[in-house]
């Protein structure tokens, strides 16, 4: 059963019909082939969405649209530049902390591209540095909004693996820390070997006066994640909390947000929330196929043939991550990817949360890389450069990228020590 979902499913994905509904018709198709009744298929899809927690996703996907039009990202930029863009490779340290920043808020790489993307390369290449450098750079620090708490997809990941919410927020983190690190350290290297950008003037006048004003878009992040893990809101009302934080800024404080443009921004965001969910749906009735033709059992049992140490399943898990990422709609992959490999997971003795942010962390790699990653279209879109400039410039950064990957399985203390710090 679960070969002739798999094969209908891609075959129906590389022909260009969009990822839930072949999802679905692959399922149907399946359940139908099987002689199993198709209301089995309705009932996981209702029951997949009897959950509290996915409230979360829309309001975070809200929350980013209107951070987008409300001046957020304009003044996160401005205040980071004005502290670290007297460093060599200042703006791009400004471009990697701005989006570290705006991902505490939103939660989304999409989000941070979109909003962000713009005014990065702009700045960057009017002080010399190379457009697909900033390109690069921008694309790249986009993936921190995927793992800095508090990401959509750790949410929908832990969603689905029955894991704590608030403990896999928690144990993104580490590998955020990591990240910003490698980042922060290439750009220096680079901008320094090859003479990118100008090093700006810094000014205690000038660096108090955007921090100022950029305390209450700074302020978010704090906000939001104190709460969440302090234990005043659960996640879901974090992300209640993330939409009227916006507004107020947007609305009341920088006054750039019209209360006109609110009605477009929920249709925005219902539109996107729509295809998240529907792909959410119709996974968790592939999950029940797979589950029933007990696939979970089967690559358990292939993975545990070739090694039983915990270390060498999480890497060959992170290749099957790196290429899945890859090829397939990574909210897709995650629903399909749980249930069939946490319990190998657990088998070896892998911590659930270790898994999960893991898994999120590998997958994120696929947004910026062909052929379908689409933090990559994005950025050749905002930039004006053809995919391939972008992904011929960007090799160390993928080099950089998933080192920190073989890091996170190599040593879990990275991911686990902010969750007993944060949630103990």
């Amino acid at each position: 059963m679960s070969l002739t979902l798999l094969l209908v499913f891609f075959a129906l994905a590389l022909i260009g019909v969009p990822l839930a509904v072949s999802l679905g018709l692959a399922v149907a198709s399946t359940l139908f082939i099987h002689d199993v009744p198709l209301s089995v298929m309705t009932q996981s899809m209702q029951s997949s969405m009897n959950s509290f927690l996915l409230v979360a996703v829309p309001l975070f996907i809200l929350a980013g649209t209107i951070m987008t039009g409300g001046g957020i990202a304009d003044r996160i930029f401005t205040a980071a530049d004005s502290w670290v863009g007297r460093f060599r490779g200042g703006l791009g340290h400004v471009n990697i902390l701005g989006s570290a920043v705006f991902g505490g808020i939103s939660g989304s790489s999409v989000a941070d591209v979109a909003a962000l993307g713009p005014l990065q390369i702009r700045a960057m290449t009017q002080h010399k540095y190379p457009r697909d450098y900033a390109a690069v750079t921008t694309m790249m620090s986009s993936t921190l909004s995927s793992v800095i708490p508090p990401s959509i997809l750790v949410i929908i990941a832990a969603a689905s693996a029955g894991q704590s919410v608030g403990a896999a927020l928690a144990g993104g983190v580490g590998p955020a820390v990591l990240l910003v690190g490698a980042f922060l350290g290439l750009n220096y290297y680079m901008s320094r070997r090859s003479g990118y950008g100008e090093v700006s003037q810094f000014s205690w006048r000038r660096a108090a006066r955007s921090s100022l004003v950029g305390i209450p878009a700074l302020g978010g992040p704090v906000v939001i994640l104190a709460s969440i893990f302090t234990g005043i809101v659960t996640p879901t009302e974090a992300a209640g909390l993330a939409v009227v934080y916006s507004l107020v800024v947007g609305v009341l404080i920088y006054r750039q947000l019209r209360l006109r443009d609110i009605p477009r921004m929920l249709v925005q965001s219902g539109v996107t929330t729509g295809t998240v969910l529907l792909i959410a749906m119709t996974a968790a009735a592939a999950s029940y196929v797979f589950t029933i033709d007990g696939l979970p059992a089967k690559v358990s049992e292939l993975l545990l043939g070739l090694s039983d140490s915990p270390v060498v399943v999480m890497l060959l898990m992170g290749l099957v991550f790196l290429i899945v990422g890859a090829v397939m709609d990574i909210i897709a992959a995650i629903l399909i990817l749980v249930p069939v490999l946490m319990p190998t997971a657990v088998a070896v003795g892998i911590d659930p949360i270790h898994f999960v942010v893991f898994l999120v962390a590998g997958l994120t790699i696929g947004l910026v890389t062909p052929p379908v990653g689409v933090c990559l279209f994005a950025t050749s879109y905002v930039s004006g450069l053809k995919i391939e400039q972008i992904v011929k410039s960007a090799r160390l950064h993928y080099v950089a990228i998933v080192a920190v990957l073989v890091l996170l399985a190599v040593f879990p203390a990275i991911t686990l020590t902010p969750v007993d710090i944060l949630t103990g």
